[in-house]
C-alpha cells in the first residue's frame, strides 16, 4: 500500500491484494469515486514508487521475471489510465536464491522534474554506482556510470539529486564496534559524466554517525546535520551541522556542537552518558535567518532466542519461523532548534516508546508534516494491550501540545504512520488496516 498524493481534485492511494493492483481514488470528502486495475502489472512486484504531478501519475515497478528483476516506467494520466505503454529501464540478474537485496531505486529533484533510477553497491574499497536520468515523462536523457575507489572500506549513505541534474551520494568510511565514520564526504556526479567529485567534509578527529543531508536548490546549496562521538566507540557527544556550497564546490562551514546539560536532563536517560545513542536525523529544516531545526529518533533492532520472546501489542512472532526474534524499538523524537551561529534557542523530546517482533516496525515511526509555522507528528501510542493514535505539534518557539484521537467504540484501525505523506500545505493521508482491509485516514490541521 501506498499513498499516492493529490491529482487535481483527487486523492489517489494505491493497495494490492491476492487479486490484483489497484489505485483508488477519493473526493474531499475521503469517499471513493473510483478503482483503476493496474492489469499491466505482471503478477510479481519487487519494488513500486508513485509521483503525483497535477494532471498525471508517474510509477516506477520493478518485476519478478524469471531470474531477473526487471525495472519499469510508465505515466498515467489524471484518470490512472496509461499513456503508452510501459518502458523497460534496465534488469539485473538476481542469482541462484532469488531477489534478496534492492537491485534498482530512486532520486528525485524536488521540482519533480528529473527523476534518477540507479543502482549502486559497496564492494570493499570500492563503490559502483550506474544511474539513468530521466524527465517527467520517463524519458532517458543521460547516462553515468562511475567507480570510487578508496584507500579502507567505504560504504554509501542517501542518494540525493539537485534540481540542476547533480546527484549527490553520501559515502563514509566505518571504524569501530558502532561502525562510525572516521571519514565522511559527498561524491558528486553530473549527468553524462562518469567520474565522481569527492567533496570531504573535515572531521577534525571526531567520528560522524546518523546523518542526514538536505539540498537548497534556491540558493545552491546542501546542508548535513548528524551526530558525532570523539571516540570511535564512544557515546554520542553532540551533532554536526555543516553546509556545502554547490558553486565554490567546498564546505563553507562545519560546527561541531556539544550538548548542553540542560539537554542531556531534558532527554531522561538513567545513564546520562548513552542519552542520544540509536538516534537518527529524520529531517533537517533550515530557518531564513541561517539557523536550523534538526529532527531525529531514537531507533534500533535486538533479537532474542524465539523461545522467550516478549511478545508487545504488534507481533508477527511465529514460534516455528526462525530460531531468533528481531524487535522492533522506535522511541522517542527529538526536535532541536539552533541559532546560525549554532547556539540551541529551543529543544523539545516527545517521548514515545514503541516495541514490536518480527513487522519491520510498520506500525512504528511517525507521520511528519510541516505546515511552514508548526511542525506536526502523528504516531501510535501501543503498549503489550492496547494501541491508540496521537499527534503531537511543535510551534514556532518550541512549545510543545499534545492530543489524542478518540473515536467511539473499539473499532479503531491500525494506523500505519510512516507511510503517510503530506499531499498539501495543511493535509496529510495515512494509511491504516481496518478488520484485514486497507483503508486511508486524512488529516487536516
Amino acid at each position: 500500500m501506498a499513498v499516492v498524493g493529490k491529482i487535481g481534485a483527487l486523492y489517489y492511494n494505491y493497495r494490492t491484494d491476492a487479486d490484483g493492483y489497484y489505485l483508488d481514488a477519493y473526493d474531499d470528502s475521503m469517499n471513493k469515486t473510483a478503482t483503476v486495475v493496474l492489469d499491466f502489472f505482471p503478477a510479481k512486484i519487487y519494488e513500486t514508487k508513485f509521483m503525483a504531478y497535477p494532471d498525471k501519475i508517474l510509477v516506477l515497478y520493478q518485476a519478478l521475471e524469471s531470474n531477473k528483476v526487471v525495472q519499469y516506467g510508465v505515466v498515467l494520466d489524471n484518470k490512472g489510465i496509461m499513456r503508452g505503454k510501459p518502458i523497460m529501464l534496465g534488469s539485473a540478474k538476481t542469482g541462484i536464491l532469488g531477489a534478496i537485496k534492492t537491485y534498482f531505486a530512486y532520486a528525485v529533484s524536488e521540482n519533480k522534474k528529473l527523476i534518477l533510477v540507479y543502482s549502486i553497491e559497496d564492494k570493499n574499497n570500492k563503490l559502483e554506482f550506474d544511474g539513468k536520468w530521466l524527465d517527467d515523462n520517463l524519458t532517458v536523457v543521460k547516462r553515468g556510470h562511475a567507480v570510487f575507489d578508496a584507500e579502507n572500506q567505504v560504504e554509501h549513505g542517501e542518494v540525493n539529486m539537485a534540481n540542476d541534474s547533480t546527484v549527490y551520494i553520501s559515502a563514509y568510511t566505518p571504524d569501530g564496534v558502532n561502525n562510525y565514520a572516521d571519514q565522511y564526504g559527498l561524491l558528486k556526479i553530473r549527468p553524462g559524466v562518469n567520474k565522481f567529485e569527492l567533496k570531504e567534509l573535515a572531521l577534525n578527529d571526531k567520528y560522524a554517525a546518523g546523518g542526514y543531508v538536505k539540498i537548497d536548490n534556491v540558493n545552491n546549496k546542501l546542508y548535513f546535520g548528524g551526530f558525532y562521538s570523539d571516540k570511535k566507540n564512544g557515546n554520542f557527544n553532540g551533532l554536526i551541522f555543516a553546509r556545502y556550497d554547490a558553486a565554490s564546490g567546498q564546505f563553507e562551514s562545519g560546527k561541531f556542537i556539544p550538548f548542553d546539560q540542560e539537554l542531556v536532563m531534558q532527554a531522561g536517560a538513567k545513564r546520562p552518558e548513552h542519552a542520544f545513542d540509536n538516534y537518527l536525523v529524520r529531517q533537517l529544516i533550515i530557518k531564513n535567518d541561517g539557523g536550523f531545526a534538526m529532527i531525529a529518533e531514537c531507533q534500533f533492532i535486538t533479537a532474542r532466542a524465539n523461545y522467550n520472546p516478549a511478545i508487545g501489542y504488534y507481533s508477527f512472532y511465529s514460534p516455528y519461523s526462525n530460531s531468533t526474534v528481531r524487535e522492533y524499538h522506535y522511541n522517542d523524537i527529538m526536535v532541536l532548534s539552533y541559532t546560525a551561529d549554532g547556539k540551541r534557542d529551543w529543544s523539545s523530546i516527545i517521548p514515545k516508546e514503541q516495541y514490536s517482533q518480527e513487522d519491520g516496525g510498520m506500525f512504528s515511526s511517525y507521520a511528519f508534516l510541516n505546515t511552514g509555522g508548526t511542525l506536526v507528528f502523528l504516531y501510535n501510542d501501543f503498549n503489550r494491550s492496547h494501541s491508540g493514535i496521537r499527534l503531537a505539534t511543535v510551534g514556532a518557539d518550541g512549545n510543545t501540545a499534545f492530543h489524542s484521537f478518540a473515536p467511539e467504540g473499539n473499532d479503531n484501525p491500525d494506523w500505519l504512520p510512516k507511510a503517510g505523506k503530506q499531499v498539501g500545505g495543511r493535509e496529510m493521508i495515512v494509511p491504516c488496516l481496518h478488520k484485514r482491509q486497507i483503508c486511508f485516514a486524512k488529516i487536516g490541521f
